[in-house]
Formats: C-alpha cells, sequence, structure tokens
C-alpha cells in the first residue's frame, strides 16, 4: 500500500501533492513501482494534527481518487478517512478500501461501508491526534490492541461486512512509545491469529528516530526492518512511502524464505 497525502501538513511529505494533477502523478509512480494500494489522505493523522472539515476532506481527496481510478485503473484506491460523507464520496470516486485509523468511530461508517460493498482497514488507536500520545501506559499493549479490534471487527460484521473485507491494523505509533510499537510488532502472529488480514503502517514512524537518531527523509532502513516483522504473516499489507525499496527489499525475502 504506497502512501499518497494530499495534506498540507503531514508529517512525512506535507504540501508535496497537494494538486490533483501532481498527485495523480504521484499515485501512478506509486503503482509503477509496485504497489498494490494507492491509499489517498486528505486529513492528516499525526500527532498533534488539526481536524478538517469533510466538505475540505472530499475536495482534497475526490478529484485524485477520480484521475487515478481514470488513468491507473489496475490500481486498488483507498482512502484514508475517519468520516462516512468522505467514505462515500471517495467510493463515488471510484475507492474500493476505507482506511479508518478510529475503526469506525463515526456510527455511520461501518453501515456504508457494508452497503457500498467496501473493504475497511480498522486501526488501534488512543483519543485523537490531539491527545493519543499523552498516555501510551498500558498493562499489556499487545493483548489490549488485539481485544479491540476483534470487538471492532466483530461490529463491523455485525454492520453487514463480509470477514474477507475486514483488515486490522495495531496502529503503530497511534497512542504506543517506543516499546509498545516494538511490543507489537515482534507479536503480530497474535493479531493474525484472529483471522483477518493485519495492516502495518510503521514507514517513517518517530520510533524509528527514536531508536536511530534518523530524521524523517533518512528511516528507509528502519522501515524496511518494521516491514520485515509482517513479512512472515500469511496475509499481510505494508503502508509504506518508499514502495520501490520495500518491493525490492520483500522480494529478495521471500525468494530466501522459499529456497529454506
Amino acid at each position: 500500500m504506497g502512501i499518497l497525502n494530499v495534506t498540507p501538513d503531514s508529517f512525512s511529505d506535507a504540501g508535496r501533492f497537494v494538486g490533483a494533477e501532481d498527485a495523480c502523478a504521484r499515485g501512478a509512480e506509486l503503482v509503477a513501482e509496485g504497489a498494490d494500494i494507492v491509499d489517498v489522505g486528505g486529513e492528516s493523522t499525526r500527532p498533534g494534527a488539526e481536524p478538517v472539515a469533510a466538505a475540505e476532506e472530499i475536495r482534497r481527496v475526490v478529484p485524485v481518487i477520480a484521475a487515478l481510478a481514470d488513468t491507473v485503473p489496475t490500481a486498488l484506491v483507498s482512502v484514508d478517512t475517519t468520516k462516512a460523507a468522505v467514505a462515500d464520496a471517495a467510493a463515488d470516486a471510484g475507492a474500493k478500501i476505507v482506511n479508518d485509523v478510529s475503526a469506525g468511530a463515526d456510527p455511520a461508517m461501518l453501515p456504508l461501508v457494508a452497503a457500498r460493498s467496501l473493504a475497511v482497514v480498522l486501526m488501534h488507536r488512543r483519543g485523537d491526534p490531539q491527545t493519543m500520545q499523552r498516555d501510551t501506559a498500558y498493562l499489556d499493549v499487545v493483548a489490549e490492541v488485539t481485544a479491540y479490534l476483534a470487538e471492532r471487527a466483530a461490529v463491523a460484521r455485525a454492520a453487514g461486512v463480509p470477514r474477507a473485507l475486514v483488515f486490522l491494523d495495531p496502529g503503530i505509533g497511534f497512542g504506543k512509545d517506543v516499546d509498545g510499537n516494538l511490543r507489537l510488532l515482534a507479536s503480530l502472529e497474535d493479531l493474525a491469529s484472529l483471522g483477518y488480514p493485519v495492516v502495518i503502517g510503521a514507514s517513517r514512524k518517530s520510533f524509528i528516530g527514536a531508536l536511530t537518531g534518523a530524521p524523517t527523509g533518512d528511516r528507509l532502513a528502519g522501515s524496511l526492518a518494521a516491514a520485515a516483522a509482517a513479512a512472515g504473516l500469511r496475509r499481510a499489507i505494508v503502508r509504506v512511502h518508499d514502495v520501490a525499496a520495500t518491493v525490492q527489499f520483500l522480494t529478495v525475502r521471500a525468494a530466501v524464505a522459499g529456497a529454506a
């Protein structure tokens, strides 16, 4: 899953692709590099980010999604949003997946996903971007995150979303400290044991900087190490900025594993 932020304030590539033409070109580039999914986001979810009104979010993402659906029809397009109104407009434009970092907190979201036959990524986080890094203490972060996502998956299925269209994301960097992020990456089999595909979004995250001292734009090696944690799972998606390097890394890793 290649990341395409069309926001002026994302933590990694703020303002680089805010125009529909530039964003569509970047999306096509991600697909050419090997992305199976292009994840289009119109509201930053980084710690401290300010909320964006649904109308503004729609204005940012819909032209890009429509252009991608038209010019790169082989790509699956997802919309990174917590708002049902944005997801609905994105589906009209051609999106097939909703990547919801709030795990369906909008009461209209999961019924909409079911009605529109969309797939959904349900992510764990604490609070919202304004508050989520204030409390990162858990008694057992792996058990608590796994239990939360099991409950949200059950809610999605009760709303009519087929099991095959539910994906679970432990929320690396969302309401966790460095140790919590590492424990989750080391225990992905626990989450996978619920029977749903796992999505990992660790690319360029701050815990990599905390461990290595590398600035945001120089965290490729650390991002690949984090992606390796998901590579051993039977069904997993890695959400990344650096698609070509990640595809190469995973291709060679899979070849070595196959040779074994």
